[in-house]
């Protein structure tokens, strides 16, 4: 089917024939415009340092991997006709090149692209165009001459469409980053076979994985075909009515059990369901549905108040990757998928646009932080596809039913899609950096930076999160008006100070937004200093897993203990939330790979359990009772006078195996 007969382009639509300034996400509809990755550019810091690390680690460590693995060969064979057996588990290995190249398009519009990296990407490229069937399905696993289910057979489980969506969204990054319509070829056969199948006069079905939602949108807002919204929109209110045949796992698992407006909570597999939300934030922007939106804004409120973990982190339960019950949120056996960190921050990402509002952007930060730069090792080539916040001396790192595990991180997966998932967002940071909306330029995330919009450019310097300091010197300024320059200030900030050209504003943060108002000239300074003590965080009574402990923060960073850096087991560990405020910070590197961070030493106790029973009698136990036959007592002893040393929770598991808690016990 061709697009004409289709639809035809709609007037003032993006040409797909040259890269453009357009981010990963960029609505057509709505106030909010982010600004993409030829408006903002990362400087020195943390979050350049961790792209360096992307282009000169992790993406040769996946490159390696996928060819070691066969995804390559898998294409090869079906765009060859050749006999060779299929290679790996799973019907959607494909995802992992798609979401490579996703990433490997924003690394090759770079200067320090290496040939590695273009050597792969046209390799994928012709595969791909050469496996492609005539009606423009694409799936080596289903297309493989020895495969024994036929295309579509299996919507559950098959992941097609979970296909198409991170097909589509690495050819929107090749079409916007590279001017390269290749890729865009390729996937635009694919949704139009997609929407003839499951368009308004085909099946009422939906993939098992949402994920093609939120792609479908970007390929509408990139062609102005608004077929491709339209089928966006038909999967997200098609599922909730038993749309998927359910085997393994029921209904809630596929959020499949109600329809997305009434889900009383986010509910069933973690990345699933960050993924569909995320693609009906899409939705609601494009097609102006506010109930759509409401719901949204109820399900992630419902989520941030009772199911997220400190870290940022979403799924408790490893047997089906999924969201607990409210309140589930065990440290030791936190499931939290890097997968599921990224799809929050989708979500939250789409949630600000729609609203403008701070606090989704406060979560992102959190997660960006934590829950994500946990899934990757400082040297770029090991990953953790869990990221629990207790770990206990013995525990290994598992997926799925395999027998054993390593003791840390690994060098991939059996099911990998974390690591090109990695790849992609981390090459994507700059375009969450910053966005317009009228007159006003947002700072959504402070780091290091030039930002350029039509009527105001800053460079912005700071060591955030290591500094809350953050100078922005304006560098262009529109001449006519007022521009409205709104700074974020995280929900962990008590106090913000504001300075314009050295004098102090008295200004107050409204919403999370302090707000400047002004005719800017080039050359105005703006100094943002962000209060960052240490702080000490209880957990809702409600948290069985965490009563009675704290965790300490500073900044947007949760930290956690290690054993190596403690003499006491760090299941004795005792301190109260006063140790917090006599922290001491020094500066330090826990490996030769990593960069300078800051690590904390806290007064602390050490008080081993009063009795080595494992639920000892509370009161009088009295030794004299009869068949009694050890003393047990409940009155603990003081507390050994100690301290102990944390590190931030994105740095833990780079050295030798051992013990790590984020959740100390209270004194």
């Amino acid at each position: 089917m061709s697009h004409d007969t289709l639809s035809t382009r709609e007037a003032g639509a993006p040409s797909a024939t040259a890269a453009s300034s357009a981010s990963a996400v960029s609505p057509t509809a709505g106030r909010v415009r982010p600004l993409g990755t030829s408006a903002v550019s990362l400087g020195a810091g943390l979050l350049q340092q961790w792209q360096g690390r992307n282009r000169e680690r992790t993406i040769p460590h996946t490159i390696a991997q996928l060819r070691a693995a066969g995804n390559l060969d898998n294409l090869r064979t079906v765009a060859t006709g050749g006999e060779a057996p299929y290679r790996g588990r799973y019907p959607f290995l494909d995802t992992d090149v798609f979401k490579t190249l996703e990433g490997l398009a924003y690394e090759l519009a770079r200067d320090d692209a290496s040939a590695e990296s273009r050597e792969f990407f046209e390799e994928a490229v012709a595969l791909l165009q050469g496996a492609q069937a005539d009606d423009g399905y694409l799936n080596s696993f289903f297309q493989h001459p020895g495969s024994q289910k036929q295309p579509w057979s299996d919507l559950a489980w098959g992941h097609e469409l979970y296909n198409l969506g991170h097909l589509i969204q690495a050819a929107v990054a090749a079409t916007r980053q590279l001017g390269d319509d290749r890729l865009l070829d390729v996937a635009t056969r694919f949704a139009d076979l997609a929407v003839q199948r499951f368009g308004p006069h085909g099946d009422p079905e939906v993939c098992g994985h949402p994920e093609v939602e939120m792609a479908l949108v970007e390929l509408y807002r990139l062609t102005g075909i608004a077929d491709y919204l339209t089928l966006a929109g038909l999967f997200v209110v098609r599922r909730g009515h038993g749309s998927v045949k359910l085997s393994v796992f029921p209904a809630e698992y596929f959020q499949d059990s109600a329809p997305l407006t009434e889900l009383p909570s986010v509910t069933g597999h973690a990345v699933r369901m960050g993924y569909l939300a995320a693609g009906a934030a899409d939705v609601a922007i494009e097609t102006g549905d506010d109930a759509l939106l409401r719901a949204l804004e109820r399900l992630w409120d419902d989520m941030a108040a009772t199911k997220l973990y400190i870290t940022g982190g979403l799924g408790s339960r490893h047997s089906d990757e999924a969201i607990g019950d409210r309140y589930e949120l065990p440290s030791e056996r936190s499931y939290s998928e890097t997968c599921a960190a990224i799809a929050v921050m989708q979500w939250a990402w789409r949630m600000f646009l729609a609203t403008e509002k701070a606090h989704y952007l406060d979560t992102f930060e959190t997660v960006l932080y934590n829950a994500y730069a946990a899934g990757l090792s400082v040297d770029g080539c090991a990953f953790f596809y869990d990221n629990p916040l207790q770990r206990r001396p013995d525990h290994q790192q598992r997926t799925g039913a395999e027998p054993d595990g390593e003791l840390l991180r690994r060098a991939w997966f059996v099911c990998p899609c974390c690591p090109p998932n990695i790849i992609r967002w981390t090459s994507e940071l700059q375009d969450h950096i910053a966005a317009t909306a009228g007159d006003t330029l947002y700072i959504a995330q402070h780091a290091t930076a030039t930002v350029q919009s039509d009527r105001l450019s800053l460079s912005m310097s700071t060591a955030y999160p290591w500094d809350g300091t953050v100078t922005i010197d304006v560098t262009a300024a529109a001449s006519a008006g007022p521009t409205e320059l709104a700074l974020r200030v995280p929900a962990w900030c008590h106090r913000a100070e504001v300075t314009v050209n050295g004098s102090r504003l008295d200004a107050a943060p409204r919403d999370g937004w302090l707000r400047l108002d002004r005719e800017w000239s080039v050359g105005d300074t703006v100094l943002l200093v962000l209060a960052m003590p240490v702080r000490a965080h209880g957990s809702h009574p409600h948290v069985d897993a965490t009563r009675g402990s704290l965790a300490l923060a500073r900044g947007p960073l949760v930290y956690c203990a290690e054993q190596q850096d403690n003499k006491g087991d760090l299941d004795d560990v005792v301190v109260t939330a006063a140790d917090a405020a006599r922290a001491t910070l020094a500066e330090a590197r826990l490996t030769p790979e990593g960069t300078e961070s800051v690590i904390l030493t806290v007064p602390a106790g050490i008080a081993p359990p009063p009795a080595p029973v494992l639920y000892p009698e509370l009161g009088s136990a009295s030794a004299d009772a009869p068949g009694t036959t050890a003393t047990v007592t409940a009155t603990a002893s003081a507390p050994e006078h100690s301290s102990v040393t944390l590190v931030p929770y994105y740095l833990w598991g780079n050295r030798e195996p051992g013990a790590m808690r984020v959740w100390l016990r209270q004194r």
